[in-house]
C-alpha cells in the first residue's frame, strides 16, 4: 500500500454474477471485492446428513475469472450459518464439512484471504477447524470478523432454518475482545490468522479499545449505516468512529466498506471519504519517517565493546537531529561553569571523548568551545581501528593539533593527563545495556577529582505490553541447536509499533558518573503494575533517560520521549508464554543485572498474578560481552 493510499474492499452480501460485481467494484474505484463463496441456496442444504455426496457444483467455476483476478481482487466470505460449535451432532458435524470444502476451494483459487464471522467466545471446533486448515501448504490468510461491540440482539440473525434449535450469540459480555483472545489462543496463535474488525454504533472505552491497536488486525469493515449525512448531502463518519480509523491506519490496514449504498451515488462516495480521512490523516513525525520498514523488526542490541561497527551504523546514528545538539549544549555550559571568563585566555580544559567512533562528540565539543571561546585540548579515544582511521583524516584535515586521537580501549589507556571532562555515547536502549557503567567505571580513573562526566546519569526504564505479533515473531526465532527458550531469554531492541502499553512504565536501575563509591554494577529490583483493561501480557518494553548535564536531559521514555530523536528504539524482554490478565490486576516483575568477569546479562521473571520461571538463569541464552 503507498504512502498517500489506503486500499479499499466492497463486500458483496450476495454475488450473481462475480464478473458484474467486480466490473462494480472497480469501476467506483475499489481494489478488491468480498464476495460469498457459496450461494445460500445451499444453506438449507448442509443440514443433510450426506452434504459431500449433494449432486452437481456447489460454487461457481473457478474459470469465470482469470488466477489473476482470483488471486489478487477477490476475498472469500465463509458461510455465516456454519456452527461448528452446535450443540446438535449434525449440525456441527456437517458444519465441519462445509467449512472444509469451503476453506479447500478458497486455496483452489488461490485466494489471498477469507473472512470467517466470530459471534461468541464459544469458539473451540471453529479454532481447531482453522488451526488444521492453515498448517496445511498454502498461503490463504483467515481473517476473524470480530464486532467491536457484541449485537444486542440475542439471537444472530443468519442462523439455520429448520434446525431444531437455535444458537444464542454471547451476550453475557460485551467485551468483543474476549471472543477474539478465546479464538487467537485456541488456534495457537498463527500468523496467517488475523482481524477484520468491524465497527459498530456503539464503541468500547478508550481502555478496551486501545487493546484493538495492539491486535493484528488486517483489515476494518465500516457498514454504511454508520455513516451520517452532512450538510452537504454527503456521508461521513462520526467524530469517535473517524478517531478509530486514524488510529488503525498506522497499523497499514484495509478497509472494507459492507452494506446497501444509502446515499446517493451509490459506493463511491464512501470510498471517497475514507481517501479523504486517510490524506488528512496527521503527518508522521521525523521518528516515525525514520523507522518506516523497521516496525516491530526484531533486532539484536548492538554490542560495540566487543564487536566493531560498521561505517553505515555510525551513518545512520550520526543522522539523529537532537542528540549531538544536546550534547554540544552540555559541553558549552560545562564550559561555561568551569572556566570563568576572567581565565578564558589562560586556561585549557582537557576534554576526553571515550568512545569516539567517528566523531560526532569531538566535533560537537569543538563548536562547544567555539561558542564558549573557551581553549580545549580533545583526545578522541577509540577501540575500533577503521573508526581510527576515519578520526586520523579528520584530526589531519579538519581539526588539527587541538585533538589527538587515540586508538586504544579505554580501559587500558594511560592517560598523558588527567581530564576537566569526560564525554561519552556508550548508552543502549536500556540505558546500561551497552556496557556505559563498566567502561566508564574503567575510564575514570583519568578524570580529575572535580570533574564531569557527560553523561552524568542514566537510569532504565520497564512497562509490560501486549504484542502478539512480536512474540509470534520471537517464537518463529526457535533454533533446534540452541536450548529451546532461547529466543524467549534474548532482548530485542524493536521499533514498537502493533502493541499496547498495559501500564505507566516505572523507573529500574540507576547508575551515575563519575562512580567514587564501590564499583558494583549488579542490581535487582521488584516493580509492580495496575493493569487498567483485560488483557494478554506477553512481555517488557524497555526504555531510558539520562542527565548529560544539569538540566539537560535526553530520553526515549514515551512520556518524555525527546523530540525529533531517533538514535535509539526501545527494547522488548519477552515471556515464553502470554500472561491472561484481568482490569485491576498487579503485575510483579522481578529484573536482575548480572556481572561476571566476562559477561553481563538480565535475568527476569514475575510473581504475580503467577509466579512463572526465570528467563536467561546464569545468561545462558543471552550475554553481552565485556
Amino acid at each position: 500500500m503507498e504512502d498517500d493510499k489506503i486500499s479499499c474492499g466492497l463486500d458483496y452480501s450476495s454475488c450473481v454474477d462475480i464478473s458484474s460485481c467486480l466490473s462494480d467494484a472497480s469501476s467506483n474505484r475499489y481494489e478488491f471485492l468480498c464476495v460469498p463463496l457459496i450461494h445460500p441456496r445451499y444453506k438449507k442444504d448442509f443440514l443433510h446428513p450426506t452434504i459431500s455426496q449433494r449432486p452437481g457444483p456447489y460454487s461457481r467455476s473457478d474459470m469465470t475469472m482469470s488466477c489473476k483476478d482470483w488471486s489478487s481482487v477477490v476475498v472469500g466470505k465463509i458461510s455465516p450459518w456454519l456452527q461448528l460449535d452446535s450443540d446438535v451432532p449434525d449440525i456441527r458435524k456437517n458444519s465441519e464439512l462445509a467449512l472444509k470444502r469451503e476453506l479447500d476451494w478458497s486455496s483452489h483459487l488461490s485466494l489471498p484471504a477469507v473472512i470467517i464471522e466470530l459471534r461468541s467466545s464459544r469458539c473451540y471446533n471453529l479454532a481447531r477447524a482453522i488451526l488444521d486448515h492453515s498448517m496445511g501448504l498454502g498461503s490463504l490468510q483467515y481473517w476473524i470478523r470480530v464486532p467491536i461491540v457484541s449485537p444486542k440482539s440475542c439471537v444472530d440473525n443468519h442462523l439455520i432454518e429448520g434446525a431444531d434449535e437455535v444458537e444464542p450469540i454471547d451476550s453475557s459480555t460485551e467485551d468483543t475482545w474476549h471472543w477474539w483472545n478465546t479464538f487467537r489462543s485456541l488456534s495457537n496463535r498463527r500468523k496467517t490468522v488475523s482481524i477484520c474488525l468491524e465497527l459498530t454504533q456503539d464503541l468500547p472505552s478508550n481502555e478496551e479499545m486501545n487493546r484493538w491497536f495492539g491486535e493484528p488486525c488486517r483489515a476494518v469493515s465500516v457498514p454504511t449505516s454508520l455513516f451520517i449525512t452532512n450538510k452537504k448531502g454527503f456521508p461521513v463518519l462520526s467524530p469517535s468512529h473517524q478517531a478509530v480509523l486514524y488510529q488503525m491506519f498506522k497499523l497499514g490496514i484495509q478497509v472494507i466498506i459492507s452494506g446497501t449504498p444509502l446515499h446517493e451515488r451509490g459506493s463511491l462516495v464512501y470510498l471517497q471519504y475514507i481517501e479523504h480521512l486517510y490524506k488528512t490523516r496527521e503527518p508522521a513525525d521525523i521518528v516515525t519517517q525514520f523507522a518506516k520498514g523497521y516496525e516491530d523488526y526484531l533486532q539484536c542490541p548492538l554490542q560495540p565493546l566487543m564487536d566493531n561497527l560498521e561505517s553505515q551504523t555510525y551513518e545512520t546514528f550520526e543522522k539523529d537531529p537532537i542528540k549531538y545538539v544536546k550534547y554540544e549544549e552540555a559541553v558549552y555550559q560545562a564550559l561555561l561553569d568551569r572556566v570563568p571568563d576572567t581565565e578564558k585566555a589562560s586556561t585549557t580544559v582537557i576534554v576526553m571523548v571515550v568512545g569516539a567512533g567517528r566523531g560526532p562528540l569531538v566535533r560537537a565539543s569543538l563548536l562547544a568551545a567555539k561558542k564558549a571561546d573557551r581553549k580545549i585540548q580533545v583526545y578522541a579515544v577509540e577501540k575500533n581501528p577503521n573508526a581510527v582511521i576515519t578520526l586520523e583524516n579528520m584530526r589531519l584535515y579538519e581539526w588539527g593539533e587541538q585533538v589527538t586521537v587515540v586508538s586504544c580501549d579505554m580501559r587500558d589507556w594511560k592517560a598523558p593527563a588527567l581530564a576537566d571532562i569526560l564525554v561519552s555515547e556508550l548508552l543502549g536502549s536500556f540505558g546500561d545495556n551497552e556496557l556505559s557503567p563498566e567502561c566508564l567505571d574503567g575510564a575514570q580513573k583519568y578524570l580529575k577529582e572535580d570533574g564531569v562526566s557527560i553523561p552524568c546519569s542514566y537510569s532504565s526504564w520497564l512497562a509490560p505490553i501486549q504484542c502478539p505479533k512480536l512474540h509470534s515473531d520471537v517464537r518463529a526465532n526457535r533454533d533446534k541447536d540452541k536450548h529451546p527458550d532461547t529466543c524467549f531469554e534474548t532482548p530485542y531492541v524493536v521499533r514498537l509499533h502493533n502493541c499496547q502499553i498495559l501500564s505507566e512504565p516505572v523507573e529500574v536501575f540507576t547508575f551515575t558518573h563519575p562512580n567514587r563509591g564501590q564499583l558494583d554494577n549488579e542490581r535487582y529490583g521488584c516493580f509492580t503494575f495496575t493493569i487498567r483493561s483485560d488483557t494478554v501480557m506477553h512481555g517488557f518494553a524497555g526504555y531510558f533517560d539520562t542527565v548529560l548535564y544539569k538540566d539537560l536531559f535526553l530520553s526515549i521514555v514515551p512520556k518524555t520521549h525527546s523530540p525529533g530523536m531517533f538514535s535509539w528504539f526501545p527494547i522488548f524482554f519477552p515471556l515464553k508464554e502470554p500472561v491472561h490478565l484481568t482490569a485491576g490486576a498487579t503485575v510483579k516483575v522481578h529484573m536482575w543485572r548480572r556481572v561476571s568477569t566476562k559477561n553481563v546479562w538480565y535475568e527476569w521473571t514475575i510473581s504475580e498474578p503467577y509466579p512463572v520461571s526465570i528467563h536467561n538463569p546464569k545468561g545462558r541464552s543471552y550475554t553481552i560481552g565485556l
